[in-house]
């Protein structure tokens, strides 16, 4: 055997016996006489002693030679250690070492394998495999394994069947672009890798497996925005004979489990919020709860009062930042110019100081006096020692701006406690959203989304206003899952696909395989699907998800370590029979 033991797991208890451990040297301390080396592997670190004195003359010299991350095997005996480390579970005892054998010797690393390391992110991503071995990313990994055996025995526990779906499907549209896969046996034509088992796991449900989940791979070839990755993880499942509440129930169950078992927190029933009230109270569909800085919405008191910039706008809309009344002049600038960057695009900002004393200052006072800028206040709930901020806009462009400087405000302010967790759930999602640029209506989430039955009727008339069978769980201000009760009739899905604009002969082309399942009895059904990738980062109080992943892409959806995408052989390109242009 290459080792008796790990590096993680001596102490005391195994003083004078005698071990074999193989690892990497972390580091070496040579003072003439005596040399300690730090052994490392996956499960801690162990010192190791070569006593001029002690040890045989080849293996003292021999331990001189080793370098950082070279691969060693000692054989020794365990010995207390004079200088214990309370720092480590091993910092009781020592190996006095009888052998030594350098396994494989290693080029100095082009960063420092230590927890604190002076490596960028661009090097350490290039030598990912580096990387993996310091104890924030590998600690990370083990994490991730940790969640998703959770995730398997909670499941599994309730009946849930995990099953495989295909990588090589078909080509169809469900809000992104596919990644498509060239077929060598048929000429001229293509896979697609799936954005998710959507179709299949719909087929499933028609075959009787009720309920399913896997933990699975997705692609997407859109471009990357921050914190981004063209393929990703999800914990996809599906149930059959279901209602809304149903999965709703299940879920929920399974994310408090999560925070209970990985994390020691209980949460009770999770807050749910309807799609419109999150869009009017917070600006967005995955507000962080956090913290308050409600949105207030100031029309009624702010125009028709000489201020033209309110007058002309839209919507007006205000927060109350808590604590911040003090903020200096130069602060509130840098706060404008910060709302004027071409990432959030506002015009400009209007501040309101609420004074201890109760009065009111503000950039506004020449149109504003002290009662309208108390009504502010009240409306934004501000209290002395706040400050208001007020965009104004387009509702929608003005709603988002807003809900960007919250956001960056609760981070400033320390308000976004990693380590507090509040979940909720938000519904009642359109069903459609009209696309200025193709002059039509898209599905909000996928095709087969469900709409509200009482809601049916306004397909006709005033589509925008169908709500959907659609769910998603936020949680500290992150989407991590989302879903839908699914369209199970073929009535209602052609009804569907031709409010999507959708021909006749479009839909039997793209989705006829599963508009004929239709017609041999399939059950109702509906699922949701959880991001593990982020899901993983929040519980592990990390805002990125790029730890969490063994081999991650950067931005611009490359593997720098190696190196792809690349090219291919022309030879290659002719038996795909692929010209390139």
């Amino acid at each position: 055997m290459y080792r008796s033991h790990n590096c993680g797991e001596l102490n005391a208890s195994h003083i004078n016996t005698e071990v074999t451990l193989a690892g990497w040297v972390q580091k070496s301390r040579d003072k003439g006489f005596m040399n300690w080396v730090d052994l490392r592997d996956r499960y801690g670190v162990t010192q190791l002693i070569f006593d001029e004195g002690r040890s045989e003359k080849s293996v003292f010299e021999l331990a001189k030679t080793l370098g950082r991350e070279f691969v060693i095997q000692v054989k020794g005996t365990v010995i207390e250690r004079e200088a214990k480390n309370k720092n480590m579970t091993t910092g009781d005892i020592e190996i006095l070492v009888t052998e030594l054998t350098i396994l494989n010797a290693s080029l100095t690393p082009p960063f420092t394998i230590e927890d604190e390391t002076d490596g960028g992110e661009d090097i350490r991503m290039k030598y990912r495999y580096l990387d993996i071995r310091r104890n924030p990313v590998k600690n990370s990994l083990m994490f991730r394994h940790k969640v998703a055996m959770e995730v398997r025995k909670y499941l599994s526990d309730l009946d849930f069947c995990e099953v495989e779906t295909p990588y090589l499907i078909k080509s169809t549209p469900e809000g992104a672009r596919d990644f498509v896969v060239p077929s060598r046996m048929n000429e001229g034509q293509f896979y697609a890798l799936p954005q998710s088992p959507q179709t299949f796991k719909q087929l499933l449900m028609v075959g009787g497996m009720d309920k399913y989940f896997q933990i699975v791979k997705c692609f997407r070839d859109e471009d990357l925005r921050a914190d981004r990755q063209p393929e990703f993880t999800q914990i996809d499942c599906e149930m059959a004979f279901v209602e809304q509440e149903d999965i709703l129930n299940v879920f929920e169950g399974l994310t408090r489990h999560l925070l209970k078992e990985i994390k020691g927190i209980e949460v009770e029933k999770f807050p749910r919020i309807t799609y419109e009230y999150a869009m009017k109270t917070y600006g967005n569909d995955k507000p962080d709860i956090r913290f308050g800085m409600e949105f207030g919405e100031l029309n009624q008191v702010t125009q028709h009062k000489e201020f033209p910039v309110f007058n002309a706008a839209e919507f007006v809309v205000g927060i109350a930042v808590p604590g911040v009344g003090n903020y200096t002049r130069k602060e509130i600038d840098g706060l404008i110019d910060w709302v004027k960057r071409p990432q959030v695009g506002a015009s400009g900002m209007v501040y309101v100081k609420c004074n201890e004393d109760g009065t009111y200052k503000s950039s506004v006072d020449k149109f504003y006096d002290q009662d309208d800028l108390a009504q502010w206040a009240k409306i934004t709930g501000a209290k002395p020692g706040d400050m208001i901020f007020v965009l104004s806009g387009p509702t929608d462009k003005t709603r988002t701006q807003l809900s960007a400087l919250r956001m960056e405000l609760a981070t400033r302010l320390g308000l976004r406690n990693p380590a507090e967790f509040a979940p909720l759930w938000v519904v009642d999602f359109p069903l459609l959203e009209f696309d200025e640029e193709s002059g039509r209506y898209h599905a909000m989430h996928h095709p087969f989304t469900s709409p509200k039955p009482e809601d049916m009727h306004l397909l006709e008339t005033n589509p925008g206003k169908v709500r959907a069978n659609a769910y998603d769980m936020v949680l500290n201000g992150n989407e991590i899952g989302g879903g839908s009760i699914r369209i199970h009739d073929k009535a209602t899905q052609q009804l569907m696909f031709k409010y999507l604009g959708f021909t006749e002969e479009d839909a039997k082309a793209q989705f006829g395989f599963l508009m004929d399942a239709f017609q041999f009895g399939a059950p109702p059904h509906g699922g949701l699907a959880f991001g593990l990738d982020r899901l993983v980062a929040i519980l592990g109080g990390q805002e990125t998800i790029r730890d969490f992943i063994a081999f991650p892409k950067n931005n611009s959806g490359r593997d720098v370590m190696i190196d792809a995408p690349s090219k291919i052989d022309e030879s290659q390109l002719k038996e795909l029979h692929i010209k390139l242009v």
